[in-house]
């Protein structure tokens, strides 16, 4: 039988040869798109392998948006941050400084105002009795300083008959006593002395405490003795004992006075008592 025109020398496609040219094509449509692998879960990941780094989970995808909370916090431990901080607490520090401490005088302390009211100084006054037993440790202590600093002296006035160099030591000791007695504020330091032993009931002994006290510091609150070191209007020794009456002791005269006329009435009864045992032993 003739063969027709439309089928002469076709060839005759065979199954496996378009099944090997349809793979081909596949094979080049997947070849010109990369699908990447599914991406795990975050919480799965290891440390050091985030969606951007080179780790076993990197996918090329970018990072999630980090949480407020996490943005709060790096920008908090930012060294820019801790540096801009530092800096204003420091300048902060600066403004608070009182800059009458350097140089300056320095105001005067709240219970030594001029205007110190009758209650406070009551209230000082009350808070300042001192047993007996206290009293004679306090005055064991005064003598024997009294007794060799007296020995000083004496061994200095000796040596400066004949030695120009003792001499000019006994002249410079005693040119420190004059000057831990100068006070400006004396007078003032007085006023506030004659009306506390007047609140005391000790108004008659008045030119007695006057004079005790001008002997021993000449009414000044910072008054220090260069040989014992007692301090201040009563020579309270050591000076801490004055802060019995005040953590003001060190510049306070109402709170110096206070310890002191507290001193004497437990040792001496009344100013006029310790005066006249003064009288007697240069020490009181």
């Amino acid at each position: 039988m003739p063969q027709s025109h439309g089928t002469h020398g076709r060839p005759t496609a065979t199954p496996s040869r378009t099944g090997s040219r349809r793979s081909r094509g596949e094979r080049g449509r997947r070849g010109g798109r990369r699908v990447p692998p599914p991406r795990p879960a975050l919480d799965d990941a290891p440390p050091g392998s985030g969606p951007l780094d080179g780790g076993a989970y990197g996918t090329g995808f970018p990072p999630d948006r980090p949480s407020r909370k996490r943005r709060v916090w790096r920008f908090l431990t930012h060294n820019a941050t801790i540096t801009v901080a530092a800096i204003c607490g420091l300048a902060a520090a600066l403004v608070l400084v009182d800059l009458n401490s350097f140089g300056g005088e320095p105001e005067p302390p709240k219970m030594a105002a001029p205007d110190m009211s009758t209650n406070d100084m009551v209230a000082r006054l009350t808070g300042s009795d001192m047993d007996p037993i206290a009293a004679d440790t306090i005055a064991a202590a005064k003598k024997r300083a009294y007794e060799e600093h007296e020995r000083e002296m004496a061994e200095l006035r000796k040596k400066a008959k004949r030695d120009a160099a003792a001499r000019a030591k006994l002249k410079e000791q005693q040119e420190r006593e004059r000057l831990a007695k100068s006070n400006p504020s004396a007078e003032q330091n007085r006023k506030y002395g004659r009306k506390m032993s007047a609140l005391k009931g000790w108004e008659r002994c008045w030119p007695s405490l006057l004079t005790l006290w001008n002997h021993e510091s000449g009414w000044n609150e910072r008054a220090v003795n260069p040989s014992s070191g007692a301090y201040g209007i009563p020579q309270a020794l050591p000076g801490s004992k004055l802060a019995s009456s005040g953590a003001d002791w060190r510049t306070s005269s109402p709170t110096q006075i206070a310890w002191g006329l507290g001193y004497i009435k437990a040792r001496y009864k009344d100013p006029c008592g310790a005066w006249a045992w003064w009288q007697a032993h240069n020490w009181y």
